[in-house]
Order: structure tokens, then C-alpha cells, then sequence
């Protein structure tokens, strides 16, 4: 009788969780007094825009990773965009937290913004 073979999950295949699943904000105040300010100010924000980042509120961006090592990759170039000047905080949720948000709206309602196209699997 021939012997089955054992199955092994790698430990790269993990069960997609709300708490695996992460998203980043970057927060970031940077000066635009001079002409060469605000240029690296846009250059900065076009930066984010490039690697995927959504703006959630003006100076606040915020992007969808899979896991937290996808995450970590993002982080990294965000790091390396920074302008010497200013300041940039980068916060890291997870999915369930991102959902337990409360967004409050004035007068003139909006729609709530749009879930990422695609899901990334590892």
C-alpha cells in the first residue's frame, strides 16, 4: 500500500486576517515658505502617490499592505523620500482597527473612500 505524503504549509502561506492585514498613515508637516520648499514638499507627495499611497485628509496619506513585511518595504521608501526638512510620522494599523475608524463628515456628505482593487497575497 504506497504511504501518502505529508502536507506542509509553508510559513509563508498564513491564513489572511484582519490582524495580519495592515494599513500605513503617513502624517507629515512640511514647510513651503520658499520656492524650493513647497518643490520638495510636491516631489514628497508625488513620491507617495507614486507607491500607491491615498490621500486621506490633506498631509495625511495612507496606503494597503497585505502583511507587515510588505509594509516594511513601503516604510522604507517612504524613509528614503523624506526631505531634510519637516516632519513625517508613519503609523501602522491593522485591518480590523482601520475598520473600527469613525469618520465624522460636515454637512455635505462625501463617500466614504474606496477599498483597495486588489488584495495581495504572499
Amino acid at each position: 500500500m504506497p504511504r501518502k505524503k505529508k502536507k506542509f504549509l509553508s510559513t509563508h502561506q498564513t491564513a489572511l486576517s484582519a490582524y495580519r492585514i495592515m494599513w500605513i498613515f503617513v502624517f507629515f508637516d512640511l514647510p513651503t515658505e520658499t520656492s524650493e520648499l513647497r518643490k520638495e514638499y510636491t516631489l514628497f507627495r508625488k513620491k507617495l502617490l507614486k507607491d500607491g499611497f491615498q490621500m486621506q485628509q490633506f498631509s495625511v496619506y495612507r496606503r494597503f499592505c497585505g502583511s507587515r513585511e510588505n509594509a516594511d518595504v513601503h516604510i522604507r521608501r517612504v524613509r528614503k523620500a523624506v526631505p531634510p526638512e519637516g516632519m513625517v510620522s508613519i503609523l501602522l494599523v491593522t485591518d480590523k482597527q482601520f475598520g473600527e475608524m469613525i469618520n465624522i463628515v460636515g454637512a455635505k456628505r462625501q463617500p466614504p473612500p474606496k477599498p483597495p482593487q486588489q488584495l495581495t497575497l504572499l
